[in-house]
């Protein structure tokens, strides 16, 4: 009898729901001047995360505001690592196109830093005209330099990002852009 009802509480114990972990990495906002909030599309697979932009983009002449010479974006990481788990970004990398006439000059730079902190790394890639073509910017630390969150503490990744354009000598009525098509990237965890 006892086997019996054993194995029918097994049985469903196994049609419930189960109760769903909660996603390793979350992507919580991307939001700023070159990508208002709701017009990036973004995916997470366990580690590491896609984002697509459809209106990052800094640009100089050609009728352009002063304020379109530079654009950001903030991209917040929530991560729900195991108990007795750290975890830092492990590396981050963002594509996109640029067109400058000569004499313009534009720049990818990529900030990163952990909630409460200020920023601690920083990797940039400047752009001289004339130049047309795609580029990426990468963060790469050595495992040594991953910003490691403290011990028992949860804190979220931030990583902002910008891309400017100064026009210097171009011709002001011919447009010079860096728009920013893509990013990605992945955290590491390690125990504490």
């Amino acid at each position: 009898m006892l086997t019996t009802a054993a194995a029918t509480l097994i049985a469903l114990s196994a049609l419930a729901p189960a109760e769903q972990p909660a996603p390793f990495l979350e992507v919580v906002t991307v939001n700023g001047s070159g990508c208002p909030a709701g017009d990036a599309d973004v995916q997470t697979d366990d580690r590491a995360f896609t984002i697509g932009y459809h209106t990052f983009l800094a640009r100089a002449g050609g009728g352009s505001s002063p304020l379109d010479q530079r654009k950001n974006c903030q991209v917040n990481l929530r991560v729900n690592a195991p108990q007795g788990y750290t975890y830092g970004l492990a590396r981050t990398t963002y594509e996109g196109y640029a067109h400058l006439q000569d004499g313009a000059t534009g720049l990818s730079r990529i900030s990163t830093y952990l909630q409460g902190t200020s920023p601690t790394a920083t990797v940039t890639r400047q752009f001289t005209g004339p130049f047309s073509g795609d580029w990426q910017n990468r963060y790469r630390p050595d495992a040594t330099e991953v910003q490691w969150v403290p011990c028992g503490e949860k804190r979220n990744i931030n990583i902002n990002a910008e891309v400017r354009v100064t026009p210097g000598a171009a011709d002001p009525d011919r447009l010079s852009f860096v728009n920013v098509e893509s990013s990605r990237g992945v955290v590491r965890t390690k125990r504490c």
